[in-house]
């Protein structure tokens, strides 16, 4: 699924999960950074370790969480996709040592929004190298998605 505007109800909390030191591994963080006061919309720059931000999420009461992260889809780099839950729980997928499963499974119970997965295909997750020109051209696209859905922050 692409469509942002299916999945973007209500209040949203988008989490961005990643490692900046780890080329396309930090295209979480960067999308955040890149709509962040610029979308009606909470912002969470989670880095790589989402599970320490779960107060945080939940005390926003969201109605929908998107969790953005470096996912191996199996396709090229900087394409992407809006996973649902039942997608997240049968794959495992992400480039993070956490389970996404257990992580949406607690956000679930603790506010019952709906959660989606994000997840854009890397090129490359060398540690020190820079975002690759594909992936970061989808960041951009994405994030230009997001803002014409969740409009402009005044």
């Amino acid at each position: 699924m692409k469509d942002f505007a299916k999945v973007l109800k209500g209040k949203v909390v988008c989490v961005g999960v990643g490692n900046v030191l780890r080329a396309d591994d930090g295209l979480g963080p960067a999308l955040i950074e890149r709509i962040k006061g610029h979308v009606k919309a909470v912002c969470i720059d989670a880095g790589n370790a989402p599970e320490s931000y779960t107060g945080k999420i939940i005390k926003e009461s969201p109605d929908t969480i998107l969790i953005i992260d470096a996912v191996h889809l199996g396709r090229s780099p900087g394409e992407y996709e809006i996973l649902g839950k039942s997608d997240i729980i049968k794959s495992g997928f992400t480039t993070h040592d956490i389970s996404p499963a257990m992580l949406i499974e607690y956000l679930q119970v603790q506010t019952k929004a709906d959660i989606y997965l994000l997840g854009i295909q890397p090129e490359n997750l060398t540690m020190g190298e820079e975002m690759s020109v594909r992936v970061l051209a989808a960041v951009e696209a994405v994030s230009k998605k997001i803002e014409s859905v969740l409009g402009r922050q005044i």
